[in-house]
């Protein structure tokens, strides 16, 4: 008979080989808490006010908060007043990134939260369920003397939340709200040297446009962006990484074509996983240093996606395929109530994605929490996938506690064999427990980390080495679902080991009151895996 490699493995084979794999994966954390720098970098940045006396603003200029072509700047809003600015004159400018520094394409993507310092006034108080609109223009350059090119020219409108702790009264005037940060700008490639923002803030009162929103003093920013020793360290994993399931992979299916019969269900699921997997370790992001790509971001997202819908579908089929009765194994069809939430979960992500990603193609400002209706929109399809997650999981508890109580209804049966082939579906059984652990394992391990890497400060140090935890995180976590779907398709590829009519009953003693239970569950030598066979017969009971 044969079955899996998992089956024919001996104990020590399989011990030899775990502890491989978990070498490995060892060397995946250590390469990002010790190698890798820190995922990413936070940069603060106060905006410069400059004048902007010409009477047409809606031609472009850009206004330098430093340099040789630096604007007419003003120290605070009060010196307006003297000098007879308006505010529409006002711009409020920011370069990226800092002086003598420059941006690289290793950085990834940009990300920019704005946070306003508004001052209590009592004649121009914050009004309930205020908006600031901002005339905001994103300009680009390579070299310190070259022209701006305009990138991007957009109303951004947000609405304040602000409250003020302190009694409203004259005495506490000039002390600044308490207001919470606001979504600003994603950039999802970063392909020049140097960018600039102009932010106005054009003041309509007939159209009740920047009116009641309090008295704003300056504008500061926080920019994120990805470390660029963290970038070419990703980069170099998924380079190594990606022939080797790819390779795993070809191997997988190669054994499953020499075999007499077409593949199994299950079979198709674990190459399928190796497909996303490969898909998913592809270094495509290596054009991203030499192309303006900005759709990177939703790109990685979308093969995030099918990867993970990929790995719960496989994780239900693997249960039901050990579960189910005859006429409804080996057929997707009889899934469609467990993979159903999967679909239905994953295509409400991708289109929160979309919404959301998506147009920061076109509109680097655009957020799609900043409007009622787009954050009511984005809520539903957060708990629509919610709910689905939830009965996902629901529904594989349910399947793993059947699977586990069929086999231990076919251990009953095992006292009644010889004490080889006792031993030898002992050994199935165990192997098959391990297996289901070790994905326990995995996915617990992803979330302890997850969780571990928001709420300690990034990093640890011991003594005089510093580990970085949240590139750990990273590179620890990707490592581990690579070594995971490596080890299925080695693990569960058809093992080549057989053993003859002669050999099963006389060398493992099997009498013939076994061989005659034995035969509706070992069906021919090109079947599917043993502990698959095993099952089955328990299930039809």
């Amino acid at each position: 008979m044969a079955g899996a490699i998992i089956e024919n493995m001996s104990t020590k084979k399989l011990c030899i080989v775990g502890g491989i794999l978990l070498v490995f994966q060892i060397i995946a954390f250590l390469v990002g808490g010790l190698i890798a720098p820190g995922p990413t970098t936070a940069v603060s940045y106060m905006s410069v006010k400059c004048v902007d006396a010409r009477k047409n603003h809606h031609k472009t200029k850009w206004l330098m908060p430093w340099g040789p072509n630096q604007c007419d700047k003003i120290r605070d809003i009060e010196e307006a007043i003297p000098r007879e600015i308006e505010a529409n004159d006002i711009v409020f400018s920011v370069h990226i990134p800092l002086p003598s520094m420059e941006m690289s394409p290793w950085f990834q993507f940009m990300l920019f939260i704005l946070q306003l310092d508004i001052a209590f006034k009592l004649n121009n108080q914050i009004r309930e369920n205020a908006e600031v609109s901002m005339d905001v223009s994103l300009a680009y350059r390579d070299d310190a003397f070259a022209e701006w090119t305009e990138m991007a020219h957009e109303r951004v409108p947000r609405k304040l939340k602000c409250t003020f702790t302190s009694p409203k009264t004259p005495e506490h005037e000039g002390r600044y709200y308490e207001c919470d940060v606001l979504p600003f700008m994603e950039i999802g490639s970063v392909a020049h040297k140097f960018y600039l923002l102009n932010i106005r803030l054009p003041v309509n009162e007939k159209k009740k446009i920047n009116v009641g929103i309090g008295e704003i003093k300056d504008i500061r920013l926080v920019g994120i962006h990805q470390n660029g020793g963290f970038t070419k360290v990703w980069f170099a994993m998924k380079t190594f990484l990606t022939p080797s399931i790819f390779i795993i992979m070809v191997w997988y299916w190669r054994r499953i074509t020499m075999m007499s019969r077409p593949p199994v269900l299950l079979e198709k699921v674990i190459f399928a996983l190796g497909i996303s997997m490969t898909f998913i370790n592809i270094p495509v992001e290596w054009f991203s240093i030499g192309f303006d790509w900005t759709w990177m971001l939703l790109f990685g997202d979308i093969r995030q996606g099918i990867f993970y819908a990929m790995l719960l579908s496989f994780w239900i089929i693997f249960c039901g395929e050990h579960m189910m009765d005859q006429h409804e194994r080996n057929h997707i069809a009889g899934y469609w109530k467990q993979v159903g939430p999967i679909a239905v979960g994953s295509f409400c992500l991708f289109i929160f994605d979309m919404c959301e990603r998506g147009v920061q193609l076109t509109n680097p400002f655009y957020s799609i929490w900043t409007t009622d209706v787009g954050t009511e929109l984005a809520m539903a399809f957060i708990i629509v996938a919610g709910i689905c997650l939830c009965l996902y999981f629901l529904f594989l508890c349910f399947m793993v506690f059947q699977v586990f109580r069929n086999i231990s209804g076919k251990q009953s049966s095992l006292p009644a064999m010889s004490k080889v082939r006792r031993l030898h579906y002992e050994g199935l059984i165990f192997r098959f427990k391990f297996l289901m652990l070790i994905t326990l394992a995995c996915a617990a391990m992803t979330v302890i980390f997850f969780i571990v890497s928001q709420v300690t400060e990034g990093h640890w140090k011991w003594g005089g080495v510093t580990v970085q935890v949240n590139s750990a995180f990273f590179t620890g976590i990707y490592g581990m679902w690579n070594l995971y779907v490596f080890a299925l398709m080695f693990l569960y590829a058809p093992s080549h080991k057989n053993y003859g009519e002669d050999q099963s009953n006389g060398d493992l003693g099997v009498h013939s009151g076994e061989e005659l239970q034995l035969t509706t569950t070992i069906t021919h030598v090109d079947g599917p895996t043993e502990i698959y066979k095993l099952t089955r017969k328990e299930a039809q009971e």
